[in-house]
């Protein structure tokens, strides 16, 4: 999609480009062909493109919330460190001590 995008803009920049230098051109007519041609067209594509994958986030952010709220009774639930969880007491393990 990103390809596109880029072949496009050179495509414009081109046009842009002969336009300014041109004899019968202007600098500001090339700069309306960039803007017209080339760079709103080219933001309402790949905002268009882009809404499925906007959404997906969105929906896959909404379900990470929802999920901690409807399984409160977890008692190992990840905090984000490198570390792993700490043992319940009920599993822990008595320190070993060696004979005197």
């Amino acid at each position: 999609m990103y390809l596109v995008a880029i072949a496009w803009l050179y495509v414009v920049v081109m046009m842009a480009l002969a336009e300014a230098v041109s004899s019968q051109g202007t600098v500001l007519g090339a700069l309306f062909t960039f803007l017209l041609y080339g760079l709103l067209p080219l933001s309402i594509v790949m905002y268009l493109l882009g809404t499925p994958a906007r959404r997906r986030a969105r929906r896959l952010a909404e379900q990470a919330q929802a999920e901690p709220a409807q399984d409160p009774t977890s008692a190992q639930q990840a905090d984000g460190g490198d570390h792993a969880p700490a043992l319940p007491a009920e599993q822990a393990l008595a320190p070993v001590r060696k004979e005197p």
